[in-house]
């Protein structure tokens, strides 16, 4: 993998071809990429412009994203990972600015990132202002003290809920209109816990303290309510395990079929 500065060098350069082909868009390339030192500088000028309001000025809102970077640096890691998550699972992406300039799902990863910050901080009004804010910009709706690893990837991003007490580990690709609830009133830890290289598809809801195992691939409008185990394939209204995927890792491959037998079921 590259390193963060080749990663930021390689994004500038992108931007500056950018801001030459497009003229229109040049003042806003500059003032969102090319004029920053680094990606957590710009990542948090532009998500800072997004989710300001009259009342929560953006530059007190870079601020407060920069302060995070400081304080954890493990953060812009994850930020980076991120970012060449989307670039390596998306066809749409072909250039590694696009997810932090366009993309709605890393913008509310990474705005997530910081609440759960500040919420580890028992800051926990500004971390539940910040989330109230990241639904209402960008649909997404993660609540900051759930736990989220590196490489995740949100596609297209909309609707996803993602619970307190839930838990999603590294390189897991997510589809929109994902749910991971709770199943009622139960205090406690409630939510699912997702591990890495999980394939999660489109409309799919995960309820209750349930365990999705490490490879599993979950299909589209699926609704799980028991453990899945690792390196499975589950279907259905309740899900039910139908096989396995065709690959060790299918967040990374986004293959999306359900196969069953010699047939494939889209």
């Amino acid at each position: 993998m590259m390193t963060q500065e080749e990663l930021w060098n390689l994004i500038v350069r992108e931007a500056q071809q950018e801001a030459e082909q497009e003229p229109i868009l040049a003042s806003f390339l500059y003032t969102t990429i090319i004029n920053h030192k680094n990606i957590e500088s710009a990542t948090s000028y532009h998500l800072a412009n997004k989710l300001a309001t009259a009342s929560l000025l953006p530059i007190s809102l870079m601020e407060l994203f920069m302060e995070g970077y400081r304080v954890e640096p493990h953060l812009v890691e994850y930020m980076c990972k991120d970012l060449v998550g989307v670039f390596d699972r998306d066809p749409a992406c072909d250039e590694y600015s696009i997810p932090l300039l366009y993309f709605k799902g890393y913008h509310a990863l990474q705005s997530y990132r910081i609440g759960n910050w500040l919420w580890r901080k028992d800051r926990k009004s500004m971390a539940l202002k910040l989330q109230s804010r990241i639904s209402e910009v960008f649909g997404v709706d993660i609540h900051p003290a759930a736990t989220i690893g590196h490489g995740v990837f949100f596609d297209h991003a909309t609707g996803v809920v993602v619970g307190e007490t839930a838990r999603i580990g590294n390189n897991v690709s997510i589809l929109h209109s994902v749910t991971l609830g709770g199943t009622g009133k139960v205090c406690g830890d409630r939510h699912p816990k997702v591990a890495d290289g999980v394939l999660i598809g489109a409309g799919t809801k995960l309820l209750g303290n349930i365990k999705i195992g490490e490879g599993a691939k979950i299909g589209a409008g699926s609704v799980v309510l028991e453990d899945i185990p690792s390196h499975s394939t589950a279907v259905g209204v309740p899900a039910q395990i139908i096989g396995s995927p065709e690959y060790q890792l299918p967040a990374l491959e986004m293959n999306h079929k359900i196969q069953i037998n010699d047939d494939y079921i889209i």
